[in-house]
């Protein structure tokens, strides 16, 4: 099956990119990776305080959002001795998670969410944690590589007594000449599909095209020659608020499903 070929397809990413390129690559089509996230950065050191503190403590409920960050904890107290304190914490506390990858994080621990919110939104966990009590409570939160006020705020106005975050990695934005030398790709008509694995970096993406007066023909080439695919709900959402109309979404939220739904949206409209 070659539903891509000579298809030049973008991937945004910055993880798992040679896996990514292979399924690309046997779908016919022609890789390139323009990462639009930088890297991602975990300070251990940062972890250290907060989590011994956790260990000793622990908390009423504990917000996982991703399962990287959720391993990292993981991996951040064993390197401190405290492995087996933390994880006894976390099976004390009440869990909320976050998304598919959090959940298969909580499977391999032997760990039981109460709350999960399978559309990986901080607004769906929220609406998820309506029907719980909150209020007296302290809640010990691990984000992905930005802060999330909202999800602060919603907490705190619910009565939270205590309210700690933790960020076990940081999005990096990418260098200037990355998103410039991607933007004339797109302008020029050098690729066909970009494909989006994280909201960050339809922001990252959009900030500079601003800043650089370049959001509408950026816009114009992504309702016209220039497909755009996102990895799941949370991306195409992100992207839609930027402006972007036609996106491909597969149903489930994986890399390989978005490259099958790419081919087949060329199938469909080549036919």
């Amino acid at each position: 099956m070659e539903a891509l070929k000579n298809k030049k397809i973008v991937i945004a990413g910055s993880r798992k990119t040679d896996e990514m390129s292979l399924i690309v690559e046997r779908q016919g089509g022609v890789p390139i990776i323009r990462s639009l996230q930088g890297l991602t950065m975990f300070d251990e050191q940062m972890l250290e305080e907060p989590l011994r503190r956790f260990a000793a403590r622990g908390a009423d409920w504990v917000i996982l959002t991703t399962g990287m960050g959720s391993d990292s904890i993981v991996a951040a107290a064993d390197k401190l001795g405290i492995r087996e304190e933390v994880l006894a914490r976390l099976a004390e506390a009440s869990i909320a998670t976050r998304g598919y990858k959090t959940a298969a994080f909580m499977k391999r621990s032997g760990l039981q969410a109460v709350v999960t919110d399978d559309d990986g939104t901080m607004q769906g966990l929220s609406e998820k944690l309506a029907g719980y009590e909150i209020a007296g409570t302290r809640v010990w939160i691990q984000l992905h590589g930005e802060a999330a006020p909202e999800l602060e705020r919603y907490l705190n106005s619910r009565g939270a007594a205590e309210v700690e975050v933790v960020l076990p990695y940081r999005h990096v934005p990418p260098q200037p000449d990355v998103l410039h030398a991607f933007v004339a790709e797109v302008l020029a008509g050098g690729i066909d599909a970009v494909c989006f694995t994280t909201a960050v970096q339809a922001k990252y993406l959009f900030g500079y095209a601003r800043e650089a007066g370049v959001e509408k023909p950026l816009l114009d080439a992504f309702a016209g020659a220039v497909l755009v695919g996102a990895v799941g709900k949370v991306t195409a959402r992100a992207l839609r608020e930027f402006g972007v109309e036609r996106i491909v979404v597969p149903e489930l939220e994986r890399m390989g499903a978005l490259i099958i739904e790419l081919g087949r949206y060329y199938d469909r409209s080549e036919r």
